[in-house]
């Protein structure tokens, strides 16, 4: 895909670079537009040298290009990582003072805003209405990190690191046509597909571990990719994304409210709790089925056979589903490596689901990999079997199967 990678004047300039290298090597096209201010912090050379593209930021440079009118019409998406409380007012005014802000306002493609500022910029009230109005017109604001910022200063306002905006931008990236959600002529020209705006979703992602003595631990597989995945692609569409996270092998998507559990029974309580609020709840996490019946406090030494009586865990899925609103829908994983088909259908209707998500886990090959093969049932049968594809591409299909049954209600 074609994306245009705008760096606005800050410190964390320098991450973009890493974005930068992130996006190319999963086989985009980039090109980046710096701000004459960015280029005091990161000069052209490294820009030119890891997109592959010369770099320009005014809009004189080859006019006969008409850069500041083609960039946008072209771009599939584009990011600003870093954008600084200037460039959000002047985004949010409509400037056009140089190439970038020029390519925001021709740009016909998702547009995503990774803010980077000292924590007075934030939460002053100038950048939070420039934020608010950005929202409002369809753009994807990301919630800066809290952490250490220039100096000794702390606080929210830190740029996300590279790798979590990377985990968000593959949900906008995923999309079947990024492209063609551009919008008509009547519509805001920075909006995308945001079919999940206005709403609450839940996700669960990653393994729980059953503690048997302070080292040890009966787990699974899971790497999380999955849910990760289902997070950022409902954040691309617009969703207010709370995802609670046990044990994962990948970063988490910049932005997205995230509560970390450990243990079955730690999911179980925030899953619970949070899906009372949410429109939807997708439960792609990997509960552990068993737990010691008891955990000792300190290290268990070898001493021959170690006899370990198991009991059951809470099954969150169907608390889940007695508990299920009308018009809130319910989508529950079921990984299987024989009579998948059959036992995920009893599973949908065990649980109260609205939907199920077959993962055939045969032999391991799904865990931990890029790409994932599903079939999704509802209550009639079979809804859609995908063939091996990415698990972003995964996600997004299994979030067009939930739009399509949340109530009109609710949507922007």
């Amino acid at each position: 895909m074609n994306i245009v990678l705008g760096v606005s004047g800050g410190i964390a300039a320098y991450k973009a670079c890493i974005l930068l290298r992130l996006l190319k090597e999963s086989g985009h096209d980039v090109t980046v537009i710096p701000t004459e201010a960015a280029l005091k912090f990161v000069g052209e050379a490294t820009w030119e040298a890891l997109s592959g593209h010369q770099v320009a930021s005014g809009v004189f440079s080859d006019v006969s290009e008409v850069k500041h009118v083609r960039l946008g019409r072209h771009a599939d998406l584009v990011v600003v990582a870093p954008a600084t409380a200037d460039l959000l007012a002047r985004a949010a005014h409509g400037r056009a003072d140089d190439l970038l802000t020029s390519t925001l306002l021709t740009a016909t493609c998702p547009v995503v805003f990774a803010p980077a500022m000292h924590t007075e910029m934030w939460e002053h009230a100038a950048t939070r209405a420039n934020v608010a109005t950005l929202r409002e017109r369809g753009a994807h604001v990301v919630e800066p990190d809290s952490g250490r910022l220039t100096g000794a200063d702390t606080g929210p306002g830190r740029l996300p690191e590279p790798e979590s905006l990377f985990a968000l931008v593959k949900g906008f990236l995923a999309r079947p046509s990024t492209a063609d959600a551009r919008t008509g002529a009547d519509a805001e020209p920075i909006a995308g597909t945001r079919d999940l705006a206005g709403r609450k979703v839940l996700v669960t992602a990653g393994g729980t571990r059953e503690p048997i003595d302070p080292v040890r631990f009966i787990g699974n597989h899971s790497s999380g990719r999955q849910g990760i995945a289902l997070a950022a692609a409902a954040a691309a569409r617009g969703a207010d994304v709370h995802l609670i996270a046990a044990h994962l092998d990948a970063p988490l998507p910049a932005g997205i409210s995230v509560e970390r559990v450990s243990t079955t029974g730690e999911l179980y309580d925030a899953t619970v709790k949070a899906a009372a609020e949410a429109d939807a709840a997708v439960l792609a996490a990997a509960p552990a089925d068993f737990t010691p019946k008891t955990s000792s406090d300190r290290k268990l030494k070898r001493k021959g056979d170690l006899e370990l009586a198991l009991t059951a865990t809470p099954d969150i899925a169907a608390a889940v589903g007695r508990a299920k609103r009308d018009g809130q829908v319910l989508v529950v994983f079921a990984a299987e490596t024989h009579d998948g088909p059959e036992h995920a259908k009893a599973k949908r209707e065990a649980k109260g689901a609205d939907l199920v998500v077959l993962n055939d886990v045969s032999g391991g090959a799904v865990f931990g990999a890029a790409e994932n093969s599903v079939t999704v049932f509802d209550e009639r049968g079979e809804v859609d079997a995908l063939a091996r594809a990415s698990k972003e591409a995964v996600a997004d299909a299994i979030w067009d199967a939930v739009a399509a049954r949340l109530p009109l209600s609710g949507r922007d």
